[in-house]
């Protein structure tokens, strides 16, 4: 379903412009796609944070010209720190037409110890109906040994989704955590050091056993 928000339309630019914008608790956009020129767009703070929770949110936008249009987020700009909104780039999409989007791969269950599932891919790119993106693509590890293996044509896909992420590309391996040999060999130089010292420890008390 899609996210109503009321927005505004914007005239002024620049990072001048997008800073006052910002500082009034809005977040400056682009709306673009279909052929038509970008329009820019000054969307609420807080419902709009809301919203990009999902990376893919569907947004119905009510401008201020009493237009509306259906949109996809895009890409989300984020403040390398607070990590509030910066600004947003929309993309326009009609019913019954097909977009290209980036879904994130979650696990649910868990592996049979000691072995751990690992995501080698974090999202996957499919083409779906630009009304109903899926917010993830759940993989079921549970009870899953070492060298069970998922690859991008093995993913079980919404109604009417299609993969366009190379079939043959890893998404999940099972395996049992390895100690890398570097750390091996640093955990045995440490035994060796403290068993040396505690020899030398001891060759010292009974030296001084001895003088007395």
């Amino acid at each position: 379903m899609a996210e109503k928000l009321n927005v505004e339309l914007r005239e002024n630019f620049g990072k001048g412009a997008a800073r006052r914008l910002r500082a009034e608790h809005r977040v400056p956009a682009v709306l673009y796609g279909h052929g038509e020129d970008p329009i820019h767009l000054s969307l609420p703070g807080h419902e709009t944070a809301l919203a990009a929770r999902n990376a893919n949110a569907l947004l119905d936008l009510q401008l201020s010209d009493g237009t509306s249009h259906l949109a996809l987020i895009k890409e989300i700009q984020r403040h390398p720190l607070k990590r509030t909104l910066n600004h947003l780039d929309l993309i326009i999409v009609r019913k019954g037409e097909k977009v290209e989007v980036d879904i994130p791969v979650v696990l649910t269950g868990e592996a049979e110890a000691p072995a751990v599932a690992m995501v080698d891919l974090q999202t996957l790119t499919l083409s779906v109906d630009a009304l109903n993106v899926p917010e993830q693509i759940e993989i079921d590890v549970e009870g899953k040994q070492e060298g069970y293996q998922v690859f991008a044509g093995d993913v079980t896909l919404p109604a009417d989704a299609e993969m366009v992420t190379d079939a043959e590309i890893l998404v999940v391996a099972v395996q049992v955590p390895r100690v890398a040999e570097e750390d091996l060999e640093a955990v045995v130089s440490e035994d060796e050091e403290s068993e040396g010292a505690e020899g030398e420890s001891a060759e010292s008390e009974g030296e001084g056993s001895e003088e007395e």
